[in-house]
């Protein structure tokens, strides 16, 4: 065998093996950016869940605090824009994160004021409620946790070598974490 064929052959193999590399890599991406997507999917859900239990929950504190129309106003307003920006196509995964951690904190208020009446709190229709908004909010912290930890994989591997050669090649963008929101870092404040 002359050394042309070698050299030939050689080239042929690099190239093989550079094709092959360039596939898994990019299979890689389409698989890290589906389970981001899935991930998000996952925390539509539970926050979906979370909107329809909402009114139950209103109404059934509505019952008790009727004077207490400014908190209920509040849930409905964050509510209301929570589900605008969840069918908005043009809503980030930032505008969706402030709009959620909104909800939340009406909803926080709302618990507040259900905590003024004790009869409420006897309540078995609102003790369930309350109960399915924990474990809801408990599913939706762990769907958040999921998907923050695949964005972090998805964007690691879109930045690093030599993935990110492939990543810049067929415009893979990175994610956006669900992130908390400022008022949600501050620490609460407790007085008596």
């Amino acid at each position: 065998m002359s050394i042309g064929w070698i050299i030939l052959i050689i080239v042929i193999v690099l190239i093989v093996g550079l094709v092959l590399w360039g596939v898994g890599a990019y299979n890689g991406l389409i698989a890290l950016r589906n389970r981001v997507s899935n991930g998000w999917a996952q925390i539509d859900v539970q926050l979906k869940q979370r909107s329809d239990l909402i009114p139950n929950l209103v109404e059934t504190v509505k019952g008790y605090a009727t004077h207490e129309s400014e908190v209920f106003t509040q849930v409905t307003q964050a509510r209301a824009r929570a589900m605008a920006v969840a069918v908005d196509p043009n809503a980030t995964t930032a505008d969706r994160a402030d709009a959620e951690n909104a909800l939340s904190r009406t909803l926080i208020n709302l618990q507040a004021t259900a905590e003024a009446y004790p009869q409420l709190q006897a309540n078995q229709n609102f003790m369930d409620l309350q109960g399915q908004l924990s474990a809801l909010e408990q599913k939706i912290a762990y769907a958040r946790q999921f998907y923050n930890d695949v964005v972090l994989k998805y964007n690691t591997t879109i930045e690093t070598v030599p993935s990110n050669v492939i990543a810049s090649m067929f415009r893979f963008t990175q994610a956006q974490y669900f992130q908390a929101d400022e008022t949600a870092r501050q620490v609460p404040q407790v007085k008596f």
